[in-house]
């Protein structure tokens, strides 16, 4: 017995070891490609130092070397904060990072009187340190890439004020909802008997139900001013589009971005008969601050003496100027609305959900496999939060890449049926024109690498957009 029991003992050390090897491994894998295609991706930014015949009409010159300068520094960035995050992990796993966090956490617990009974304070304690300790790592990071290369490329529009009120506001909001939603995930699992997996899905899902209905109404104006889009021809445009095509429209708004960012965007929520459309301002031409401040400090302001202006000036003014026209803006919103019409949004909800529930059934089959926990440095418990963070994060850290990939390659696929239905809407030649200044204001670099670009890019590149809508713009 002595000897067969030797020998269980060394197989699960090793198994122990080689679940521990093989994450080191993989996370290491995934690096290396990223790294190889970010590779790929940076030497077009460096040779493409010419506009490509096929852009001539569509990009200049200096736009063109502005986007490239500024991809470039993206990429220079993007290589060094992800060559830190894998050192960091691996010295995480390497050393007992998470066990000792676990640990400390119990520590802090035992101080204020609760013992290891405990375990969802315990891990309540666990995520607060985490996330501290993510968000103080990752703040130069982040800092550097705002006031140094959005900054240097002309996009930053925050003080360093703004920016710490604005960190420490989302690490607030982010602990109120993720530390209750936490504890009832927890104790949903720890209650639910041998068919938890279920009951644990359904929770999330209607977290995750409950937080798009609220985000925009609730969370996102903690951080950005909502106001409705006011009265006028704009206005009365998006309603006429959202009623011919049956989108249960109740409000549209502007959300104050440019104070943050001169990126633009726009984006629709809601459920059931309860939609509503956010802009950007610095979507809209006539309504984002950017251009008047532009305009003021070039001195460039147009003239009202009867006498006109000449052409140089106008020409400076617009090519200065921030955004789409109107009807542009309509041609964006065609797209957007196209997603809900064709129902790309609910079949993204049925993936995400589908997945959620393949995920947590896994987890109920895997969660009781001590070796799993012994090989993360769990020797004597297996605390269920550490259980949800060892088979999520890195057991199926495999099925996650080939997931993302897929999902991307779909996403793509709705982008063009999405550019699809605003053809049909009479958008094509507005929406061509729009796609291209949104690019422009963006600093989007539009030639890319194609491996890159199929594992990457969650939309078409623009030069692929533009061709789909040529023909119907040319009609």
């Amino acid at each position: 017995m002595g000897m067969w029991a030797s020998v269980d003992a060394m197989w699960d050390m090793s198994a122990e070891k080689r679940i521990f090897g093989a994450v080191l491994l993989f996370s290491w894998t995934v690096y290396l490609w990223e790294t190889f295609l970010s590779r790929r991706q940076r030497r077009i930014y460096k040779t493409t130092t010419h506009v490509p015949l096929e852009l001539g009409q569509i990009m200049d010159s200096e736009t063109f070397e502005k986007s490239r300068l500024y991809q470039l520094d993206k990429s220079t960035f993007s290589f060094w904060s992800g060559l830190y995050s894998e050192i960091e992990g691996t010295l995480i796993l390497l050393f007992g990072g998470i066990p000792y966090l676990w640990r400390l956490s119990g520590r802090f617990c035992g101080h204020a009187g609760f013992g290891p009974e405990y375990e969802i304070t315990q891990s309540l304690v666990f995520l607060l340190l985490a996330t501290l300790f993510s968000a103080l790592t990752g703040l130069p990071w982040s800092l550097y890439n705002t006031f140094v290369i959005e900054e240097k490329h002309g996009f930053n529009q925050q003080t360093l004020g703004f920016f710490m009120k604005d960190a420490i506001k989302k690490f607030i909001v982010t602990q109120c909802i993720l530390l209750p939603v936490s504890s009832l995930l927890l104790y949903i699992i720890k209650i639910g008997g041998d068919y938890f997996f279920i009951y644990a899905w359904l929770f999330t899902l209607v977290v995750s139900l409950v937080l798009v209905t609220i985000y925009a109404d609730y969370i996102a104006p903690l951080f950005d001013k909502f106001t409705p889009l006011p009265e006028g021809k704009l206005k009365q445009e998006i309603e006429v589009m959202a009623k011919s095509i049956d989108f249960p429209l109740t409000k549209v708004y502007v959300v104050e971005g440019s104070k943050r960012s001169s990126h633009s965007n726009a984006y629709f929520y809601g459920f059931f008969k309860n939609k509503r459309i956010v802009l950007f301002d610095t979507l809209l031409e006539e309504y984002s601050v950017l251009n008047k401040d532009n305009q003021e400090e070039s001195g460039m302001e147009p003239r009202n003496d009867g006498e006109g202006d000449s052409e140089e000036i106008k020409a400076k003014v617009k090519n200065k100027k921030q955004g789409c026209k109107n009807e542009e803006v309509l041609a964006v919103l065609g797209h957007e609305l196209g997603h809900w019409k064709l129902g790309h949004t609910v079949k993204n909800i049925i993936i995400s959900q589908m997945n959620s529930f393949l995920c947590f059934f896994l987890f109920a089959v895997l969660i009781g496999r001590k070796e799993l926990f012994v090989a993360f440095g769990f020797y004597d418990s297996q605390p269920t939060l550490i259980g949800l963070l060892i088979i999520f994060q890195f057991i199926f850290s495999p099925y996650n890449e080939v997931l993302s990939f897929c999902l991307t390659v779909l996403s793509r696929r709705f982008e063009f049926q999405a550019d699809a239905f605003a053809k049909k809407l009479g958008k094509a030649k507005d929406l061509y024109s729009a796609l291209i200044k949104l690019n422009k204001d963006n600093l989007g670099f539009p030639v890319s690498d194609w491996l890159f670009s199929m594992w990457h890019y969650s939309h078409p590149p623009l030069l692929e957009r533009l061709q789909a809508l040529k023909n119907s713009k040319q009609d």
